[in-house]
């Protein structure tokens, strides 16, 4: 008779919210933890679940096992969901859906890097709004050694962050970069010893969960704003959105925080 346990599904990404955390794990550790299209669609869906928990005030996406955030896309299921113009459509579509999600949350995300963070992996890492690394950690974008292309969507959040130069290096000479090297380029906000990394990033995140949600929101909001030709930016959804902040309970709660020389209780309204 079949075991019913193990005929269910392998789960690759683990969702948990700790606290005002929300977390997600990339969890395919026999090939570094390489994405899935399965993974990929959970992926959106875990997103799309912290943004709707009003609970939930910063996402950490990561790999396990320590060896490797994400090693791009999972090879082995190519033949199976790739082999196809339609397979490749279902697929692209839940890559960018999920990385569009990921992109423009509203809420701060930090990408947790150990390890290996290669080609689709660096797109995850790219699509956060902080990159925090292990010292021994390294990024690749093998694309030239493969014959693949990557279109302007895909590429600007990259050039956006590390500048045109140092993408181009990235993607003609394919090899890997040392996490000293993504530090010099911008690409990692922090690098740090192995031994201090996970109690880093804990504190690191909870030190964003209790600042102000609204102030935060703004300048996600603003900040990507910038990014844009003035032309094409809204400059109407700006000023409103710094509006919200100083109308809100928050700002009274920070300013009665401050005088009172206590830590603010935030309510994100």
């Amino acid at each position: 008779m079949p075991d019913a346990a193990n005929d269910a599904p392998i789960k690759r990404l683990t969702v948990e919210k700790d606290g005002a955390i929300g977390r997600v794990k990339m969890d395919n550790q026999s090939r570094r933890n390489a994405m899935t299209l399965t993974m990929w669609q959970d992926l959106g869906k875990a997103i799309e679940d912290f943004a709707a928990d009003d609970s939930v005030r910063v996402i950490i996406i990561s790999g396990e096992g320590g060896k490797a955030f994400c090693a791009g896309a999972d090879i082995s299921e190519f033949e199976k969901n790739r082999s196809s113009e339609e397979g490749v459509k279902i697929y692209n579509e839940a890559v960018e859906h999920s990385s569009e999600l990921l992109r423009t949350v509203d809420k701060p995300t930090i990408a947790k890097i150990e390890g290996f963070c290669v080609g689709g992996g660096v797109g995850i890492a790219t699509c956060c709004d902080i990159r925090l690394a292990t010292d021994d950690a390294i990024i690749a974008i093998p694309a030239a050694k493969l014959g693949l292309g990557y279109r302007v969507d895909g590429l600007k959040p990259l050039v956006d962050i590390i500048g045109p130069s140092y993408a181009m290096e990235l993607f003609y000479t394919a090899r890997k970069f040392t996490a000293d090297e993504a530090e010099r380029m911008n690409y990692f906000n922090r690098v740090l010893p192995r031994a201090e990394f996970d109690a880093y990033v804990d504190d690191y995140a909870a030190t964003i969960a209790g600042n102000a949600p609204l102030t935060i929101k703004a300048v996600k909001v603003v900040v990507k704003e910038c990014l844009k030709d003035d032309a094409d930016r809204n400059h109407d959804l700006c000023a409103s959105i710094v509006d919200d902040c100083f109308k809100s309970e928050d700002y009274i709660e920070g300013r009665r925080a401050f005088m009172e020389k206590r830590k603010a209780e935030f309510k994100g309204r």
